[in-house]
């Protein structure tokens, strides 16, 4: 598996509201974090050889979990390049254009197993609905999408577990399985499909 460098990138908020100014350390940096990312792969290409595999997971799984930066999947599921595919989204929950992934992922590439993965302090717990109100006000347009913000993750996690086991486009439910990772623990708690 490869390292990547630490770059120095000033901690966000989690859904901040206002955008992050531009910060000292960035600056005299050599640019923005998108021209540090650039020449890291520089460097990543320079060493780069080919793993001549193609985009079927070995693993023939595919995992659907939240896209907070705290979460370093392979490393909490032993994970290696090439093993799984990998859905990421705000709060990991299962949206349409999650089905669609999954959906490409079971038909086309092979996949037979889903793991969800929420996880604890996320941060759809402290929005709401209000939150597409909030937009429409600032934008003059009401975004399309629900926010999917959630109360209780052990509920929402029995939800997408629901909504993956329900779906007509996927052949392959019936190991579908949901988990809670405990950011203070970095341990997965799996989660009981009925309450």
């Amino acid at each position: 598996m490869s390292t990547s460098a630490h770059l120095p990138v000033e901690p966000a908020t989690e859904f901040a509201s206002e955008p992050a100014a531009a910060t000292p350390s960035a600056a005299h940096a050599g640019g923005t974090v998108t021209d540090r990312l650039v020449e890291a792969n520089r460097r990543y290409a320079a060493d780069f050889r080919d793993p001549g595999m193609d985009a079927r997971p070995v693993l023939r799984v595919a995992v659907v979990a939240c896209m907070d930066a705290r979460l370093d999947l392979h490393g909490a599921l032993g994970l290696e390049l090439g093993d799984c595919h990998t859905i990421r989204n705000a709060g990991g929950v299962v949206t349409d254009d999650v089905i669609r992934s999954l959906t490409i992922s079971q038909r086309a590439l092979g996949t037979r197993s889903v793991i969800l993965v929420h996880h604890t302090n996320c941060g759809l717990e402290s929005l709401t609905e209000d939150f597409r109100h909030e937009l429409e006000a600032e934008v003059g347009q009401r975004p399309s999408w629900a926010v999917e913000s959630f109360r209780d993750v052990e509920q929402d996690v029995r939800q997408s577990m629901q909504r993956v086991r329900t779906s007509p486009f996927l052949p392959h439910t019936d190991d579908v399985r949901g988990f809670v990772f405990e950011v203070s623990t970095g341990l997965l708690r799996e989660i009981d499909p009925v309450k």
